[in-house]
Parts: structure tokens; sequence; C-alpha cells
């Protein structure tokens, strides 16, 4: 696909911006900092409304049959203006996961109330710090779950859940019977919750070397939607640092005059623009056989240009950079708690090694 979006996904990009901006605001964030087990409302309600938790799903489930190019779109407005819920990634990839490896039977009863956002869905893969690890913590033996899934996001509020379990296997839990815990964290508004399971019944979606298969794919369909909101955010510090090194003074003439601002922000103007590259070209590939590859690339790319913005945002900002007001540290957080989401950057670079050098296992 050609690197610039058409005359449809740009009305995309236009009407979600604008609907996020007039909802999603800094004084209705900062609250959610200081508050275990609460995320925006009116994100949520909005994403609902406006039909981007069936973007990409199938037609035949209430969905409306678009693609990961169109949700990463969504995705990238979401991430400018900090939405304080993390269900659109959580549910797409649960959704996906049911689509792509579930029954007739689990497509039907799943499915409809993904795509409405009535139904909220979580992914739960990782252990500790490995998202998709050798060993899992939670086992499945026959159609019963035991063990405890660690910092799920969105875990607090999800009604269902796939799992990554020994055998490896992955399972499709109803959260009904599981017990969760809220885990206090730098950006509550994540609702991260450890999921326990104590012979809780779950549906097998694949075993094997395929479930471990089937669980890279649906963390990198999830990657690359994280990394749509990392660019976004990025983008957001960059115009921010921008704007205000063209109106702050200092002797005599704004800060922007001066090379160790201006080349700064040129270097984050960079790191955005590749970012978005990388982001639609892995959303392009959805399908294809490089589309895991892509995915890692676009993760690298967009955690770096996210990490570096919120940094250098709030240095070329100086002291007011670091106050409560300002919330410049409401990226900085939401930087961090993405860098770590469907995997830090050390998992993703060891993926893309393994597939450029032709091992895959």
């Amino acid at each position: 696909m050609s690197i610039l979006y058409d005359e449809g996904q740009q009305a995309i990009a236009t009407e979600s911006r604008r609907a996020l901006e007039a909802r999603v605001s800094k004084d209705d964030l900062l609250p959610l900092l200081q508050t275990q087990g609460e995320y925006h409302q009116a994100f949520w309600s909005t994403a609902k409304e406006q039909g981007w938790t069936a973007l990409a799903l199938p037609e035949a489930h209430g969905g409306l049959a678009l693609g990961l190019v169109e949700l990463g779109l969504i995705a990238h407005q979401a991430g400018r203006t900090l939405s304080g819920a993390p269900f659109l990634t959580s549910s797409f990839g649960a959704a996906k996961a049911i689509e792509l490896y579930g029954t007739d039977e689990q497509k039907a009863h799943w499915l409809p109330g993904l795509a409405s956002g009535d139904t909220i869905g979580a992914i739960a893969f990782a252990s500790g710090a490995d998202p998709l690890p050798a060993k899992p913590a939670v086992t499945l033996t026959g159609d019963r779950l035991n063990g405890v899934a660690g910092a799920v996001s969105g875990g607090l509020f999800a009604d269902v859940a796939v799992v990554f379990a020994s055998g490896p296997a992955l399972a499709l839990v109803d959260l009904t019977s599981a017990g969760r815990t809220a885990v206090d964290s730098f950006d509550n508004s994540r609702c991260i919750a450890d999921l326990s399971f104590a012979d809780t019944p779950a549906e097998t979606l694949a075993t094997g070397e395929a479930a471990r298969a089937a669980a890279l794919h649906i963390l990198a369909l999830q990657a690359v939607v994280t990394a749509h909101e990392q660019t976004g955010g990025a983008e957001a510090l960059m115009e921010i640092a921008r704007d205000y090194a063209v109106t702050r003074k200092a002797f005599g003439q704004p800060i922007g005059a001066f090379q160790s601002i201006k080349h700064r922000i040129a270097e984050l103007y960079g790191l955005v623009e590749l970012a978005r590259a990388n982001c639609i070209h892995a959303a392009s590939r959805e399908g294809a056989g490089d589309f895991i590859t892509a995915a890692a690339a676009a993760r690298l790319s967009a955690t770096e240009a996210y990490d570096t913005a919120a940094r250098d945002c709030v240095q070329i900002h100086g002291g007011i950079g670091v106050t409560w007001e300002i919330g410049l540290h409401l990226h900085m957080r939401r930087a961090r708690s993405l860098a770590l989401e469907q995997g830090s950057s050390f998992f993703w670079e060891d993926v893309l090694v393994d597939r450029l050098a032709g091992d895959e296992g």
C-alpha cells in the first residue's frame, strides 16, 4: 500500500481527532493518576458511540470489516489525547484471537459484545517481564485453568480473557468466576490487575506450537495498535515543544532560536515520521508473511519516538515541565506504560533479529 492515507482514511483521522479533543482533557485525566480502579468513562463511551470497537471486526458479528490501518488511525488520535482506558487495544486483541482461532459458537457468543464495546476483553500472556514465556505461570489441565496471570492491562474491568497457558495452550476464559486484584501503577488508567484462576472453566483455542505462533500473532497485532498510540503521543509532544519554543523567550529571543533546542525538535520530527511510516507499513502487512517483522519494527521505532519525545519535551520546558498543572508527566507516564505493554523493546528486538535471520522458532 501507499505510505499515504487515502481520502476516506484521512476523514477517519480528522473526525476521531475532533471527537477526542472535544471529550478528553488534561483535567479529566489528572485525577485518574491517584485513583485506583477507575478509567475515563467519556473516552470509552465515545469509542462505543463512534463504532471504533467494531472497526476491525467482521460484519457477520457486528463489525465494520475495516482493518488494522483504520484502527491504527483511531489509536494514533487516542495517543495524542492520552485516552484514559486501554480497552480499545485489549478488546481488539481478544476479539481477533476469537475470530482467528475460535469456533463458530465462540465467535457467536463473544464477538457481538466485543464489537459493540459492551463486553471488554483482555490478553493475559505475560509471566513477569516475559511477554511470551517458555513456561507460563498459568496451567491448563483439561478445561480448567489454575494460576495467576500477572499485571494484565485492562484486566480490572475485562469480561473475557485470552490466556497463554502451559502446554503451551491458548485458552479462552469467562472472567466471571476468576479472581482479580488491582495493581497500583504510575498510570492507573491502564486498569492493570492480576487475574487468578482456581479450577476456572476455560475453552481451548490452540495447543502446542500452534498456540505459541497464535499468541505471537495476537501480540504483534496489539503491538501495531500500541505503536500507533505511541506515535500519536510523540507527535503531540513534538508539537507542544515546538509551540513552547517559539513563544518562550530567553536573552531577548525565542528559545527555539538556539541550536540546542531547534536541533532537538528537528530530531523529534524525524523520529515521529519514521515511526509513522513503520506503523502504516506494519498495519498494511496484516495477513502477509512479513507481518510480524513489520510489527516489530513499528513497535521499536514508536517506543523510541515516544520515550525520546517525553523526555525532551520536559527538558525544553525547563522547570515548568515537571509541574502537575502543565501535565507533561501524563505523557511521561503513558510512554513508560506503553513501552512495557505488549512486550519491551528487548523482546521485539529479539523477534526482529530472529525473523531477519530466518529463525522463526
